[in-house]
């Protein structure tokens, strides 16, 4: 399952069952089928327009890894 980055966040202050795992980044990903799905990011932290691939689905939470191909975000504003 694979698809592009169309919004992220990183979580600095979660819910009290995850607090052991801040801070973490969520994404709404827009699955290449279509549809849109909120998950996880695992390893490097992924951008908007960023592709990425699934990971892994643990306890109903799917998430997911950079793909190999990167989109290039050369005329991108600074990020603070």
């Amino acid at each position: 399952m694979t698809g592009t980055v169309y919004t992220e966040t990183t979580i600095y202050s979660p819910p009290e069952a995850f607090a052991g795992e801040a801070p973490y980044q969520l994404a709404i990903i827009h699955l290449d089928s279509g549809i849109r799905l909120t998950a996880r990011i695992h390893g490097d932290p992924v951008r908007i327009g960023d592709r990425v691939a699934l990971d892994e689905v643990h306890n109903s939470i799917h998430y997911f890894r950079k793909a190999n191909l990167e989109v290039s975000h050369e005329h991108d504003p600074p990020r603070d």
